[in-house]
């Protein structure tokens, strides 16, 4: 039995990058989200494509300086920050602090004014914009994410000692098609130039990524539109995304092999190695993970008779589901199965103490190759 593996198709992550970051405008900057992945291939791959990382801990920002030593942070943003996560932020020079709360202003400016170094900052706002088929939502509504509009342009007018406010941060929702993404966007832009007068402005992240339709991709062209027209109407304003999930979703692959095939009140159930405790994606959004099956040479185990089957991993409790498919053919014990969209919120997400099982293999290339290889070995124990 070979240990499941995780591949990351790094040809494929540059060409989809470069492809994207051809249909915007050159006025916007692409900062890419490390919390989607921040394995350190898929990092050095970005670094020369996106015009920088935002992280949201300090644990990302020692894996950057790791990976990248000469690349500092372009944001720092996330809920909840302690004084230690701020003044390491400073200490690391990153560009613009995403700051949360009033609160949270009034210490940044502290411990900046400690450490004779000036904080500058995007105000995170809670704006009310709605964002109707929105898969999670961040904003809009009462939430812990940001802070209301009034404390926004009050923080604004009047920031602490130590703390230069530059503009607005709203991440306000994800699972955005092209014009839902637009329309938000718009509405953030408006409302930062017209209330705040500002001149810097991240709209977030957030763009669609439909793992029930694995071919469909955002519309990022009709995307860079909508925002090219909002520079060609606020000339003075320089204008933030950060996708995370968009980026490297389709670059990996988690392969398995399949241990055994049993049914069970008539329906079929297919036993892979690994599991949700190395891919917990289709756990947390609650969808099937699409996946494609390499039969495996010589193999003459049990298999299932082409049906529906509902794909299991090792972990002793129902949850521990994979996939569901209705039209995957038939798979046997010993065939290897290649889950796709595996490059973001995967591994890193997963409970991987959980049974204390062994974690995946990680590799770079082609997980079509690998596949190919894997299967043509002879079965092993």
């Amino acid at each position: 039995m070979t240990r499941p593996v995780y591949v990351h198709d790094l040809d494929a992550l540059t060409a989809h990058v470069r492809s994207l970051r051809a249909t915007l405008p050159h006025r916007v900057e692409l900062l890419y989200a490390v919390k989607a992945n921040p394995e350190p291939d898929v990092l050095r791959t970005l670094a020369p494509l996106v015009d920088g990382f935002e992280t949201a801990s300090r644990g990302e920002l020692r894996r950057l300086a790791e990976v990248l030593p000469e690349r500092r942070a372009a944001a720092y943003a996330g809920p909840g920050k302690t004084d230690e996560d701020l003044t390491a932020a400073l200490a690391a020079g990153v560009h613009r602090i995403h700051v949360e709360s009033p609160a949270e202003l009034r210490r940044l400016g502290a411990l900046a004014v400690a450490a004779r170094r000036p904080a500058r900052v995007l105000l995170r706002v809670n704006l009310p914009v709605a964002a109707p088929g929105a898969s999670l939502v961040m904003g809009g509504r009462p939430s812990p994410f940001g802070m209301d509009p009034a404390d926004a342009v009050e923080c604004a007018r009047r920031p602490p000692a130590g703390v230069e406010v530059r503009g607005v941060h709203a991440h306000l929702a994800s699972g955005l098609d092209a014009p839902l993404a637009g329309a938000v966007a718009t509405d953030v832009l408006r409302w930062s130039v017209t209330e705040l007068g500002a001149t810097e402005v991240d709209v977030g992240g957030g763009m669609a990524v439909d793992y029930l339709r694995p071919s469909s991709r955002f519309d990022w062209a009709g995307y860079g539109r909508t925002l090219a027209g909002l520079l060609d109407a606020n000339p003075q304003v320089r204008l933030r995304i950060e996708p995370g999930r968009s980026l490297t979703a389709y670059c990996g692959a988690y392969l398995t092999e399949v241990i055994d095939v049993k049914r069970s009140g008539g329906e079929w159930f297919v036993v892979v190695a690994g599991g949700t405790h190395h891919l917990r994606t289709p756990a947390a959004k609650g969808h099937p993970q699409p996946f494609t099956v390499h039969r495996r040479r010589g193999a003459t185990g049990p298999r299932t008779d082409g049906g529906p089957v509902t794909v299991v991993g090792q972990l002793c409790t129902p949850k521990d589901v994979l996939s569901r498919a209705a039209s995957a053919g038939v798979i046997g014990v010993g065939d290897v199965l290649v889950f796709g969209m595996a490059g973001a919120y995967a591994w890193n997400i997963s409970h991987r103490d959980f049974l204390l099982h062994d974690p995946p293999e990680f590799r770079t290339g082609d997980p079509r190759e690998l596949a190919a290889e894997w299967s043509t070995r002879p079965i092993r124990p």
